[in-house]
């Protein structure tokens, strides 16, 4: 079979004719006698496309027979039309060249070979030997692109193993007997690889790295080539564009603006935790200022209240000695829950509790002994709290 991909990695569309179809399951598995199909390879995402109008829904290589996966079927022997989907093999070219160049580069700057790639549908990885600080990967960054605006020639060679012997190559040659394929970007990489690339480094237009991180002893980076890179770019434009619509500033002066907000939210979250301390402190002298026995039974259904909020009033009270909290949190769709008692208290366990009363209000949670939490599906709250209550007063 003819492999097209190789001659003119920019052939759109193509003439072929069919040799075999084999139907498995709904699906049509088609051989062809030449083909610009790319069956996915060296990391890289098999082509898709169209073969007469038939989706082509996967592509792939065995026992050196390319296969075309067909939504329809074609007859054998018949002359078929056949297109790539271009933005798609465009973009796997992209990303598989930035890998390479982002490779060649970290090897020529820092002598840090390549352990492994993932070449993604959005974003794509390389991991790099070694703990690469911010400065060296910017560094790296800055060397891509400028690789890709000297614009220079991505050679593809096919040399014979006697050749290749003498062929320093970045990584070891892979273990297989077919005939091996090698990449040369310039005097910057030299590559063994089967995957499809653009033939300039131009057409990249430009490597983005998105962020890094430690991995297993090594650096993991995450990148964006060609249009992905591109569409990034845009997109940061436009949020920066509203940032500083918002703040009513300029570019230089969005930062400044962003961090006297912070400043400022900071300020007014530790103001609301004042005044939230406050209001607890009030409430649960409130919820108690009734109560002159020694052993006290608060309940209550709170409105507009946050669940953090009700938990932080519940052990507030039971700070104290020989107080249980009956407390529920009236929602529309479902209602909160909390249940809590004192330390002290050793013949109440709220956990138990919730679990024995749960079925009156459809209810899900449970707990430990001094706090129990859970969600009730029914609108019969009080009656659900009234029962506890009961039980309650009944033990304590």
């Amino acid at each position: 079979m003819e492999k097209l991909y190789y001659k003119n990695q920019y052939l759109k569309e193509f003439s072929a004719r069919v040799l075999k179809v084999e139907k498995v399951n709904d699906e049509y598995h088609v051989v062809l006698d030449k083909t610009a199909f790319f069956p996915g390879g060296g990391g890289q995402l098999c082509d898709l496309g169209y073969i007469d109008n038939k989706k082509v829904l996967k592509v792939y290589e065995n026992n050196k027979t390319i296969y075309h996966v067909l939504d329809g079927e074609v007859n054998t022997g018949s002359n078929v039309l056949c297109s790539i989907d271009w933005d798609r093999r465009e973009d796997g070219m992209h990303q598989h060249l930035g890998q390479h160049i982002l490779s060649g580069c970290f090897y020529k700057l820092f002598n840090a070979n390549t352990v492994s790639i993932h070449l993604g549908k959005e974003i794509s990885t390389v991991d790099i030997v070694g703990v690469l600080n911010e400065e060296k990967i910017r560094e790296a960054e800055s060397f891509a692109n400028e690789v890709i605006r000297n614009n220079i020639d991505v050679e593809f060679l096919v040399p014979s193993n006697e050749e290749l012997s003498s062929i320093n190559l970045r990584r070891d040659l892979p273990n297989t007997e077919d005939e091996i394929r090698v990449v040369k970007i310039g005097n910057l990489d030299i590559n063994a690889c089967c995957g499809v690339h653009p033939s300039k480094t131009s057409d990249l237009k430009m490597i983005k790295i998105k962020k890094f991180e430690k991995n297993k002893g090594n650096t993991r980076i995450e990148f964006l080539a060609g249009n992905r890179a591109i569409k990034d770019s845009l997109n940061k434009d436009n949020i920066l564009r509203e940032i500083c619509s918002y703040l009513s500033s300029n570019e230089e002066e969005a930062l400044s603006g962003i961090k006297n907000i912070k400043a400022l939210l900071e300020e007014v979250k530790i103001e609301k935790k004042k005044l939230e301390e406050e209001l607890l402190n009030y409430e649960a002298r409130s919820l108690l200022e009734n109560n002159n026995s020694n052993k006290i039974i608060i309940k209550n259904i709170f409105k507009d209240k946050s669940v953090e909020y009700v938990t932080k009033l519940a052990n507030r009270l039971c700070e104290r000695e020989n107080i249980v909290c009956l407390f529920a949190i009236n929602n529309k769709e479902k209602s909160n829950i909390i249940l809590a008692s004192s330390k002290n208290i050793d013949n109440l366990n709220m956990g138990e509790i919730f679990r024995e009363f749960s079925n009156i209000v459809n209810g899900k949670g449970g707990g430990s002994k001094n706090l129990a939490q859970g969600i009730a599906k029914e609108n019969n709250i009080e009656e659900f709290l009234n029962k506890i209550y009961e039980f309650c007063c009944n033990r304590m």
